[in-house]
């Protein structure tokens, strides 16, 4: 009976020890999808360079948002993230630029603390940047003779503004409030939106003046005019996937190359390439899925 309890403790034992292996065995990288297209495509992009040149597999989860998906990958719930320099410093990191040393840039600061304090890192851009912009219908630019944001402080008092509810949180510094106080803005009304509404409510004109991202389809479609950031409020906001530092180690088996084949996508973007592909998805209804696939064929980053 004691040699049959021994024996049984050592393979309960066995079984322990191998659940708590070092990780080279994984074969999943996880990632919670993003909740706007261009993440998506992003991530379909680095699920189909990973699966086309290692063994590892890459497990696309429920979308989640951007804030909730950098704890899950802080936490270790997941591995890796299409996020931008901007939103790291500003958002998950609650810095400023005026944070940033001089000599220093968003990128290489943003990712040197990051790296030190949350254990994740960016990879090389992707090469293009999807920064906050705001957009106006043309006739409204032609009525107000507006070309840059400053030209909004002297007849903010006759317009609308609208942005979906992420922009008035007070997650970041690049947020409503310090936007409108930096321009001296006082807007008729503010209305917080669905994401999905923004484009159709000012199509509609229910509101005359909204909040972009410079890389997003939906701003080709509704033809807006996109003023000029002339006093620089918003920062630099260049598209890079975000890992956990450790990745590459806990992989090393299955996919020793995946450094380097993720690195593939590094500057493969232009904002024009990124508007269009987003303008595939919004507009024309493609999938991310399939808009990433063509891509990666005709850029020759994959096989199949």
């Amino acid at each position: 009976m004691k040699k049959f309890i021994s024996l049984l403790v050592v393979m309960m034992l066995a079984v322990s020890f191998a659940g708590c292996s070092s990780g080279n065995d994984e074969e999943s990288i996880i990632i919670y999808d993003g909740t706007f297209s261009e993440m998506k495509i992003v991530h379909q992009m680095a699920k189909l360079v990973v699966e086309d040149h290692t063994d590892a597999t890459v497990d696309i989860r429920d979308e989640m948002s951007d804030v909730n998906s950098f704890n899950e990958l802080v936490s270790g719930g997941a591995d890796m993230m299409n996020a931008y320099d901007g939103t790291l410093l500003t958002t998950y990191l609650k810095l400023d630029i005026s944070d940033v040393p001089v000599g220093s840039t968003i990128y290489d600061y943003s990712n040197k603390i990051a790296t030190e304090e949350k254990g994740v890192h960016l990879m090389d851009k992707l090469g293009s940047e999807n920064t906050y912009a705001i957009g106006v219908l043309p006739e409204t630019a032609e009525k107000y003779n507006l070309k840059t944001v400053s030209d909004l402080a002297a007849v903010s008092d006759q317009l609308i503004f609208g942005a979906e509810h992420g922009f008035y949180t007070e997650e970041g510094s690049m947020k409503y409030t310090p936007f409108i106080e930096f321009y001296g803005l006082n807007f008729k009304e503010s209305k917080p939106i669905d994401i999905a509404l923004k484009y159709s409510a000012i199509e509609n004109k229910n509101i005359d003046v909204t909040m972009v991202y410079t890389t997003d389809g939906l701003n080709k479609k509704a033809g807006l005019v996109i003023l000029e950031d002339d006093r620089q409020f918003f920062p630099e906001y260049n598209d890079a996937l975000l890992v956990r530092n450790d990745l590459f180690e806990r992989f090393s088996t299955i996919a020793p190359n995946l450094e380097e084949v993720l690195n593939t996508l590094g500057g493969a973007f232009t904002d024009e390439i990124m508007t269009n592909l987003t303008y595939e998805v919004d507009v024309n209804g493609r999938t991310p899925e399939d808009v990433a696939h063509e891509f990666l064929l005709e850029k020759g980053l994959i096989s199949k």
